[in-house]
């Protein structure tokens, strides 16, 4: 049996047009790679109500979930991922970078320009298709 820390996310695949919002951690073992926003769900809280909570949290926006894409199961050194991920649009807000270091709207044809966490990377081809 796998003794790792098991950790369950939601990420923002925030779509706007033929872009989507990629955002560079500032912190950590992976610090410099890209992911989707998002983060923990905490205790009693539903995916989607996570996810909402967590882009308020660390962007200063209101998003609002268009639907489900993909649940992605990683296994990284020291734990396993479970990540839930969540096609979106703004609301309201303007991005504001409370915990990331950098952000960029990537189109279709420099999705793969940044280095990615590897969860991430694992749905980059999904995404595509929906560019």
């Amino acid at each position: 049996m796998d003794n790792r820390k098991r950790i369950e996310v939601v990420a923002a695949v925030i779509r706007s047009g033929r872009r989507i919002f990629a955002t560079q951690r500032g912190y950590g073992e992976f610090k410099d790679y890209w992911e989707f926003p998002g983060g923990k769900m905490e205790a009693g809280e539903g995916p989607e109500e996570a996810l909402k909570r967590e882009i308020r949290e660390e962007l200063a926006t209101e998003i609002s979930i268009d639907r489900f894409l993909c649940t992605v199961e990683h296994d990284y050194p020291s734990f396993h991922l479970t990540m839930h991920c969540y096609l979106c649009h703004i609301v309201s807000g303007d991005l504001e970078l409370r915990e990331h270091e950098a952000a960029k709207w990537l189109s279709k044809h420099h999705l793969r320009e940044v280095e990615w966490l590897p969860a991430d990377y694992g749905i980059l081809d999904l995404i595509e298709d929906e560019l």
